[in-house]
């Protein structure tokens, strides 16, 4: 079993007939499925061998790492690979401290090392990937995005919505859950539609959110598509391809909310100040407005598809 491996990664040394992968990240997930490999969001079952790549949050890696010696058989192998920009080093002297460690290599940036296992070992109890309370009603796992707090460009967005809100709804990137349980405190909403990669902030939201109009779809923003087009969408799109900025993320989801809006349905959305979506919005959208911010956000509200806006209807 392999806990976290990227779509693009190298897995040439593993056979996919005797290989399943933990893979949460829906883009990923569909990578690996279409090379082969057997990949499910939450591995069940027993291992010989596991395989841990680290991510970069320290709960993250800790959960990961928990979730593959929960699977292994006894006497069975973990090897953990990871960068040392996520932290590899700290793990490698954590595991260090409560169990054997060997074969300890290092190419590049990079270790991967092998835990050593007895029968009787057992990983911390805390390093369990667990749901935690982190504002009232809410809670969240280890990994996702604003896994500690409510993210302060959701809280502004939501401060900005109207009062009376469409009655058909989409929030784009819903992570776990908050700035859609918001709109559905404004009168109006009768369904929306929470799209998020991330399985454990979709499970995250699916226990925020006991609403019946929500409706939760794992998926790829980017290329997400609804049978009949929606009245509103809210988001607050990510910005990050691993470590590096990427504005062309934030763009890709003001492309699919065009094409999920009606002609009158309007999207409201908040942004990193620095970033320029504004060409993007104007491309996609008739009328675009700046509705508020401060010296990080600024929040735009957009209504009127373009011509960007037909394409993307005209490809579902």
């Amino acid at each position: 079993m392999v806990f976290g491996a990227g779509g693009s990664d190298d897995l040439s040394p593993l056979d996919p007939a005797r290989t399943r992968i933990e893979q949460g990240n829906f883009p990923d997930h569909r990578m690996l499925s279409a090379r082969g490999f057997s990949v499910e969001p939450r591995l069940e079952g027993c291992c010989e061998t596991a395989v841990v790549v680290l991510p970069r949050a320290k709960p993250a890696a800790r959960a990961r790492i928990a979730a593959a010696m929960q699977r292994l058989e006894p006497g069975g192998m973990l090897w953990i690979d990871g960068q040392k920009t996520d932290g590899v080093d700290s793990i490698l002297k954590e595991l260090r401290a409560l169990f054997g460690v060997d074969e300890v290599h290092s190419k590049a940036h990079g270790k991967i090392f092998r835990v050593t296992l007895t029968a009787d070992d057992q990983f911390p109890t805390d390093w369990a990937a667990r749901p935690v309370e982190i504002a009232p009603g809410f809670v969240t796992r280890p990994g996702v995005f604003s896994a500690d707090g409510i993210d302060p460009g959701s809280a502004l967005l939501a401060r900005h919505l109207p009062e009376r809100l469409p009655t058909r709804m989409v929030d784009l990137g819903a992570g776990w859950g908050w700035l859609a349980a918001q709109a559905l405190a404004h009168p109006g909403v009768e369904v929306i539609h929470l799209v998020e990669a991330d399985h454990a902030a979709l499970q995250s939201a699916r226990d925020n959110i006991p609403d019946p109009r929500a409706q939760f779809h794992w998926a790829d923003a980017r290329e997400f598509r609804l049978p009949d087009p929606v009245n509103g969408v809210i988001m607050n799109p990510p910005f990050h391809n691993g470590r590096d900025a990427d504005p062309r993320l934030g763009a890709a989801f003001i492309a699919t909310a065009a094409g999920l809006l009606t002609g009158a349905g309007k999207l409201w959305m908040v942004a990193n100040r620095h970033l320029p979506y504004e060409t993007v919005l104007r491309e996609y959208f008739a009328q675009v407005a700046e509705i508020g911010g401060d010296n990080r956000f600024k929040l735009f509200e957009a209504s009127g598809a373009g011509r960007g806006g037909n394409r993307q209807r005209g490809r579902r």
